[in-house]
């Protein structure tokens, strides 16, 4: 039977607690009796738009095997037309009820965002697609204490740009929103500690203490000074 939402949230929570506590399940993630399974059909629990960083591979932190999650990583974790049609195809092509924003602390996309805004370095044209989507997220967060803050700056900036891909997603797509109104996808937003190795769910419409209410989504980044260094 397929999962919804809220069982599926509550299967990545495990997941992630058992791999934090070093208890991860290597045969659901090696598995050849799996893989034959597989062959000819998938049924993933989840969609996991996460960041391509090396160190943050979504079925490791959530402990989940072949076929388990459907995995959209970009650097960023941004939420181009591109990623929205992805998440578009697994709901609408295996009924998957779940969809995650996943972040992680320390990100590399969301650094060059903010060494972009903060001080007169330059990127690639290629990378400016990325850093573009980025900065309307975080530039309202920027303020005048500079480098001192800089570490409470990055790990803001981080959630506010998981809130941004959560309201690209909703807004950017007619499908996944009638999905959303109808009951049919339940959308997260999470962040991956790098040191810890723990998953925090940060924005979770079901309102219990690991996040807020869905509609903090849409409330407005709290306004501050620009700052002008790095």
């Amino acid at each position: 039977m397929k999962l919804t939402g809220s069982q599926a949230l509550r299967r990545l929570r495990e997941g992630n607690r058992r791999f934090h506590d070093g208890l991860i399940s290597l045969d659901s993630l090696a598995s050849h009796v799996r893989r034959r399974e597989l062959s000819e059909s998938q049924d993933p629990i989840a969609i996991v738009l996460g960041c391509s960083d090396s160190r943050a591979p979504a079925e490791m932190v959530f402990d989940q095997g072949l076929g388990d999650l459907f995995v959209i990583r970009v650097a960023g974790n941004i939420a181009a037309p591109s990623q929205i049609a992805s998440i578009e195809f697994a709901a609408a092509a295996f009924g998957t009820r779940l969809v995650v924003v996943l972040g992680h602390s320390g990100c590399g996309a969301v650094r060059a965002t903010l060494d972009c805004l903060c001080s007169d370095a330059c990127c690639s044209p290629a990378l400016h697609a990325i850093v573009d989507r980025i900065r309307p997220a975080v530039e309202p967060l920027l303020d005048a204490e500079g480098m001192e803050q800089r570490a409470r700056l990055m790990a803001a900036s981080v959630r506010a740009n998981v809130r941004a891909s959560i309201a690209q997603i909703r807004n950017g797509s007619a499908i996944l929103q009638s999905m959303i109104d109808a009951g049919e996808l339940l959308i997260v937003g999470a962040e991956y500690s790098l040191d810890s190795g723990q998953v925090d769910f940060f924005e979770n419409p079901e309102g219990d203490d690991d996040g807020a209410r869905l509609a903090a989504l849409h409330a407005p980044a709290p306004q501050a000074t620009r700052a002008l260094s790095a």
